[in-house]
């Protein structure tokens, strides 16, 4: 038996606003940021638990306070019962009754869960010497279910719905966890489009971008509209007809606006349009959708919880469903929300950059592809070429596609010499 001894947080920031990197139409100068967490226990196996909520500056600080407000509820607790059942775990965190005031089940709290729970995940895949989405994806159905909370989901999905689609995609899985380790998982990236670049450096990237064999980019627009079309037919120029381009708004418009702007951009044979308004508004989504087809409408990196998701899958207010791996309440709901993406038949192509987003959530897509959904087809995992050298593994990109991580763990985590050099304050 083995006690958590400590619940250890770090403030860490990077000065990423100095060169305009992550800059877009709503967030102009972000210092890229990691409100980090340690569980660490008293087994003489070497093994903690990482986890972290990616901000981007001002604000970390009160991210960090929430994490460490649920010291509570796991220092001096059995780390292996913690460990065996991960669903109690999640709803014992998510179900008190005093943090749930907080949100309930979104905000600065949730998020902090996510943390905690995410970096009981790791130490949980490192004990078990897989990386993480090898430890899920060779869970039972039956296991898999038990980790979600249907508490509000069952209008939309039932515990056995959830069973059927795990049971549907069982058989193959052993075939495509092979597959994963030969040929890896697609991505597309976003380092040419950040707002704040110039075209120069716009276009060296692009076509950096297709010589590195990604078959995507995605630009950040919503600044002016004039440049968004300047900005997108170098982009055009610059990869020519066959490489898809995303264009993200993040949140910027109101409903109008966004279908106007996007009739403006659709001569370029736009991917999609990313957070066209705010995250919470589920109508405005559906409307914005409806005007801008056939451009789909991709949306989640910034949406609370699961029930947010149900209800933009119900209202077909979102085409491409974007999870995050530290937004919502960490890997169980993250599990819920893969469930209800394969349930509505809706393609699932994560958030990522920021500060270890990559190396995070990459995990989740491969357990999707394994266990779930059981397709690549129309998915991809976005890519920013940013930071990955603070991670003790970070990813591995080959030809525009992320390898398949072998290292026991989630990802998450960072060495001691870059959580101490980037330390707030020090």
């Amino acid at each position: 038996m083995s006690i958590v001894r400590a619940l250890e947080t770090s403030d860490i920031r990077f000065p990423t606003s100095t060169q305009l990197d992550g800059s877009d139409a709503m967030n102009l100068d972000p210092d890229y940021s990691a409100a980090y967490v340690r569980v660490l226990t008293d087994a003489d196996d070497g093994h903690e638990g990482h986890g972290f909520v990616f901000t981007i500056g001002r604000g970390n600080d009160v991210q960090v306070a929430a994490i460490q407000a649920l010291a509570g509820h796991i220092i001096g607790r059995n780390a292996e019962d913690l460990l065996a059942n991960m669903g109690a775990t999640w709803r014992e965190f998510v179900w008190d009754s005093q943090l749930r005031w907080l949100g309930p089940e979104k905000g600065v709290m949730h998020m902090a869960i996510g943390a905690v729970v995410n970096a009981l995940w790791d130490l949980k895949a490192k004990r078990a010497g897989l990386p993480l989405w090898q430890l899920l994806g060779r869970m039972s159905p039956e296991e898999i279910v038990e980790l979600v909370d249907f508490r509000y989901l069952t209008d939309a999905l039932t515990p056995e719905e959830a069973i059927g689609i795990l049971r549907a995609s069982e058989s193959g899985r052993l075939e495509r966890e092979a597959e994963l380790l030969a040929s890896g998982y697609p991505a597309y990236t976003t380092t040419p489009g950040w707002l704040g670049y110039s075209d120069e450096k716009l276009v060296r990237l692009a076509k950096e971008a297709v010589a590195e064999g990604y078959g995507m980019i995605k630009l950040k627009v919503g600044g002016n509209v004039d440049d968004d079309i300047r900005r997108m037919r170098l982009a055009r120029e610059a990869v020519g007809p066959d490489i898809r381009i995303g264009t993200d708004a993040n949140q910027r418009w109101g409903v109008d606006e966004a279908i106007e702007w996007m009739s403006r951009l659709a001569e370029f044979d736009v991917a999609w349009i990313e957070e066209p308004t705010s995250p919470d508004d589920l109508l405005a989504h559906a409307a914005i959708a409806r005007g801008v087809a056939p451009i789909p409408v991709a949306t989640g990196e910034h949406m609370a919880n699961r029930i947010m998701f149900k209800q933009f899958l119900q209202a077909d207010a979102l085409q491409v469903l974007q999870i995050d791996a530290s937004r919502v309440a960490g890997v169980n709901e993250n599990v819920a929300i893969l469930l209800l993406a394969a349930k509505f038949g809706v393609p699932v192509c994560p958030h990522a950059g920021g500060v270890g987003l990559c190396e995070a959530v990459q995990h989740l897509s491969m357990f999707d592809f394994v266990a779930v959904s059981g397709s690549q087809d129309g998915r991809v995992i976005e890519f920013v070429d940013h930071l990955h050298e603070h991670f003790v593994t970070p990813v591995d990109m080959r030809n525009g596609r992320y390898s398949a991580p072998t290292a026991p763990g989630n990802g998450m985590e960072m060495y001691a010499a870059s959580r101490a050099g980037y330390a707030f304050g020090a």
